[in-house]
């Protein structure tokens, strides 16, 4: 069976998506040749970071929208365009050695299975999909085809973050007893319409409304709503604040204190039950206990939608003026170690740790280029997916606490059940719809 009848077969009925095996193309120069899945928003940017590596040419570009293709395509007119995905993974498979997607997260694991199967090696933008199930999925199929992966959480590359991981696994603190992450920017995605009517508004001019819908049930288009930019607000499609900014956040704790996975969830605030995802919350993770904490178990507590962490435990810089929107503080036995965002650690007490103490030498790294480069030189980067995903999964147990406000959700990761609430464990994988299904996900 040819490429186009092989996909024409498979679109038109429910049966499993998959490709015939696909030939790696041919990198000359050292080149690598790049597809790039979602060229709008995020995904335009990853698209043009990717592609500021000298050693990358983007040869296919693939989008739902048209505007958006074509605003990519008069930056890089050589690249062919397409509008599904599958067809381009079916078709244009030989153009292209490596896949970056940057699409809203409803449809980050089909394309990212699908590729890594067709031995694509990806980089994915955070979090690595909307349910935990996905992410374990996506994790497995990676190390299975020992290709080169990288989540999107660029921060973790950055000198503020590697800076703060290394002062906390030097001890300059102690072991930690207690962690507070908070993100309260204002919520730009939030959309400006929430009413659900049945009446669908005209669908603009170069959107291909069904294929935006992918794997979920297709809605109504409605303006203001969910494209571009305001999917993440929504329980089908995105995973709310947490999932927008958790990976950003969890990943400096994560890696200091050598986390697994938590051992239950709980959210203290806010909640939510429709279609909507809740504008506030505070989320406790209890972890198991490491060599990097104290007592038997650690708590780490998330808090967003303008909720401030405990004032009396979170102490302020001296060299700070006001609290930041968003930070994290680890507090342990022999101090605090308090970094807003993108900035670098301060330890506390002040006057027993001054800058000159704090360690040296860090090198510049390029969370793009360093996916290239892992490629190229056949290596890990920085956050492949045997890291991005447990840490996904992490943020995701915590997403769903929000749609049982006040009750502790008990996590068994290595079943990947909640064993607490039948409710909870049936939100751990999700259908997709008829014709969109790909083998060993929804």
């Amino acid at each position: 069976m040819n490429r186009r009848l092989f996909l024409q077969t498979s679109l038109a009925t429910t049966a499993t998506i998959g490709f015939p095996a696909v030939v790696r193309s041919a990198s000359p120069n050292s080149t690598l040749q790049v597809a790039s899945i979602g060229v709008g928003g995020m995904g335009g940017r990853t698209m043009q970071s990717v592609a500021s590596h000298d050693k990358v040419r983007i040869t296919a570009l693939c989008d739902v929208d048209s505007k958006y293709l074509s605003a990519a395509s008069k930056l890089f007119p050589e690249a062919s365009q397409h509008r599904d995905w599958r067809s381009m993974l079916a078709e244009a498979a030989d153009q292209f050695d490596a896949v970056t997607i940057g699409t809203p997260d409803h449809m980050h694991a089909a394309p990212a299975v699908t590729a890594l199967r067709g031995g694509k090696h990806v980089y994915l933008q955070k979090p690595m999909a909307t349910t935990l199930h996905e992410c374990r999925v996506i994790t497995e199929v990676a190390a299975e085809k020992g290709l080169v992966t990288q989540l999107g959480n660029q921060g973790r590359s950055s000198i503020e973050s590697r800076m703060a991981v290394q002062m906390l696994q030097d001890g300059v603190i102690g072991k930690i007893k207690e962690v507070f992450i908070w993100e309260n920017k204002p919520l730009s995605w939030w959309p400006k319409n929430t009413e659900l009517r049945p009446q669908a508004d005209a669908i603009p001019e170069g959107l291909d409304w069904d294929l935006w819908c992918g794997v979920r049930e297709p809605v109504p288009y409605l303006e203001n709503t969910y494209h571009p930019k305001n999917w993440r607000a929504w329980f089908n499609f995105g995973c709310g604040e947490l999932g927008d900014m958790g990976c950003h956040h969890f990943d400096p704790t994560f890696d200091a204190l050598r986390l697994t996975a938590p051992r239950r969830v709980r959210q203290t605030v806010g909640g939510s039950s429709g279609p909507l995802w809740g504008k506030q919350r505070k989320v406790e993770f209890e972890f198991p206990a490491t060599d990097m904490t104290a007592g038997d178990s650690v708590l780490v507590t998330w808090h967003d939608g303008g909720i401030e962490p405990d004032r009396e435990k979170v102490h302020l810089p001296k060299a700070l003026r006001e609290f930041p929107r968003s930070g994290c503080c680890w507090i342990g036995e022999h101090g605090s170690m308090f970094k807003p965002y993108t900035v670098r650690p301060f330890v506390m007490p002040e006057e027993d740790h001054p800058p000159e103490s704090y360690p040296r030498g860090f090198k510049p790294q390029d969370h793009y280029h360093d996916w290239v480069d892992a490629i190229l030189e056949g290596r890990k980067a920085c956050d492949d997916f045997s890291h991005g995903g447990p840490l996904s999964e992490t943020v995701l147990i915590g997403t769903l606490a929000d749609r049982f406000p006040g009750e502790w959700l008990e996590w068994d990761s290595a079943t990947q059940k909640i064993t607490s609430n039948e409710n909870a464990a049936a939100l751990v994988r999700r259908n997709y719809r008829d014709g969109w299904k790909v083998q060993g996900l929804g």
